[in-house]
Order: structure tokens, then sequence, then C-alpha cells
């Protein structure tokens, strides 16, 4: 993801800053999705793995990034603690 981007976007409902996450927490929410067990904020099972997220600062809510385009849309972000 572009350095210059992440500088400029931030979370859609609290406006707080993002960064990506590492590659480990990345890998556990595949292999939830891959279960059937992770759904996003509207409530939709999520379906296909995730490349990349951004994660809040306050490290609740995670974005999605799926071929290098971050999905900014509060309904399809992922509650961490779920």
């Amino acid at each position: 993801m572009d350095e210059k981007l992440l500088e400029l976007i931030c979370c859609p409902e609290t406006h707080q800053p993002l960064k990506l996450v590492d590659a480990d927490l990345i890998a556990g929410l595949n292999q939830r999705i891959e279960a059937g067990a992770l759904v996003n904020r509207a409530g939709v099972k999520l379906e296909g793995k995730i490349d990349e997220g951004l994660i809040r600062e306050d490290g609740k809510i995670l974005y999605p990034v799926r071929q290098s385009i971050p999905t900014l849309l509060i309904e399809q972000g992922i509650l961490i603690d779920q």
C-alpha cells in the first residue's frame, strides 16, 4: 500500500489514523474467513481472503484491503474482538 495514501486516509467513522497490520493478523483473519466464522459490522459473513488490512488507531476495527484497494465503508469494517 502506498505510504502517501496511508498518510491521507483515516477511519470513516471516527477519523482516527489507520495503519497496516502485520501478516500474522491477516493470516488469522483469513483462517476465520475460510471457516465461515467472520462477519463484518453489517453482520454479513465474509467470503474471500483479504490481502491486507488497515486498523484503526484504537485497534478495534480493521478495514479490509483487496488487490491494493482499501474498503473504507463503516459497515465493511471488521470488529477485531469478535
